[in-house]
């Protein structure tokens, strides 16, 4: 919710939100991010995971970003960085992954302190608008010569874009955003661990679980509603990245994503005008709404467009299983949500059952 916003984002995105990034180059790379015909085995920063066979046929998804809603991210990357770039080139990378996940989870952090003046389908609205604008005019897509499946996989994406998106404002509009991105952060887990069905992928659903357990034992300071939306933007997460999948392998570069994002504008918007009314036009809210679809999605594109050129694909999944961290730490210094050690303790341990979710995926 955002988590991903985003073409960027996620593992258990990116998101979200949009997707990001002229830092948005328009690459038609062989290796994969957010709705990119690329390499199966090359991963998909926030919120996107998981790779498709040259024949369409979805792989196994891959459990990697973050979206907090993030939007989905969708560039594509080199690929396997394992090559040149050295132990400077990881801690470049490394340092470039984490600047993502601030820039996300700041962004939905932003978006939050302006629910007073747009609401949350409001900011909704404005923030995948905004980068659906943005995608559309760098990708430029074709919409001619594609087949109803290829149009098929486009819609899917985007109704799970609007979504996710949208079940995850709801869900930080009442509850802590750290706590959110926790409990999204499941849908892509058990989508991970139902695609690879080894007997230690139980093992991770089972510490999942137990964070889960703890994070909402006190359902007297989580709200029931918010927790429910968490749930199902990390349900519709999942769903994000099936479909991802599909026009990954049905569209070149990333024009999938960005008809996607399209058709994810047209779905939001006229639910932001219901709830926000005129104040959704009032100058500085569209500033702000363009400011959040920046830090939510533009941004964290580009960082993870550079990133995926430096990082092996399996350190990028793993960094990006930290997402929570990030949620909290935005959540803290912009809204000022203070978690106490129990829901910290929570957030490790899902955060450790992504890691080792997507280490079983690998192997």
């Amino acid at each position: 919710m955002e988590r991903s916003t985003g073409r960027a984002p996620s593992g258990p995105g990116r998101q979200a939100g949009a997707t990001e990034r002229t830092a948005f180059p328009r690459t038609r790379a062989p290796p994969y991010r957010a709705g990119v015909n690329a390499s199966p085995d090359t991963p998909r920063p926030s919120g996107s995971p998981g790779g498709s066979s040259g024949s369409g046929a979805p792989r196994a998804p891959d459990v990697t970003a973050a979206p907090g809603a993030s939007g989905p991210s969708g560039a594509p990357g080199t690929g396997d960085a394992s090559g040149g770039a050295g132990r400077g080139g990881a801690l470049t990378g490394t340092g470039l992954v984490i600047a993502s996940a601030l820039s996300l989870q700041f962004g939905s952090a932003v978006a939050a302190l302006l629910f007073p003046r747009a609401g949350a389908m409001g900011m909704v609205a404005l923030r995948i608008v905004f980068s659906a604008l943005l995608m559309l005019a760098i990708c430029r897509p074709s919409l001619r010569g594609h087949q109803r499946a290829d149009w098929g996989s486009a819609i899917g994406l985007g109704v799970a874009l609007a979504a996710m998106n949208s079940l995850f404002y709801q869900a930080i509009d009442r509850i802590p955003l750290g706590a959110a991105v926790t409990l999204e952060l499941l849908g892509p887990l058990v989508l991970s661990v139902v695609v690879s069905r080894r007997p230690l992928s139980l093992l991770w659903a089972a510490l999942a679980l137990g964070g889960v357990g703890l994070l909402s034992g006190g359902l007297d300071r989580l709200d029931p509603a918010g927790t429910a939306f968490a749930l199902a933007a990390g349900g519709m997460w999942a769903g994000y990245i099936v479909f991802n999948a599909r026009a990954g392998a049905r569209f070149p570069g990333v024009d999938g994503l960005a008809l996607a994002l399209g058709v994810a504008a047209v779905l939001t918007a006229p639910l932001g005008v219901v709830s926000a009314g005129t104040a959704l036009f009032d100058p500085l809210t569209l500033a702000l709404g363009a400011v959040v679809a920046v830090l939510s999605s533009g941004l964290p594109y580009t960082l993870e467009l550079f990133a995926l050129r430096r990082l092996p694909k399996e350190t990028f999944a793993l960094l990006m299983s930290l997402m929570p961290v990030a949620a909290s730490l935005a959540g803290f210094a912009v809204l000022g949500q203070r978690l106490g050690w129990v829901e910290l303790l929570a957030i490790v341990l899902v955060i450790l059952a992504s890691m080792g979710a997507v280490r079983t995926g690998r192997r």
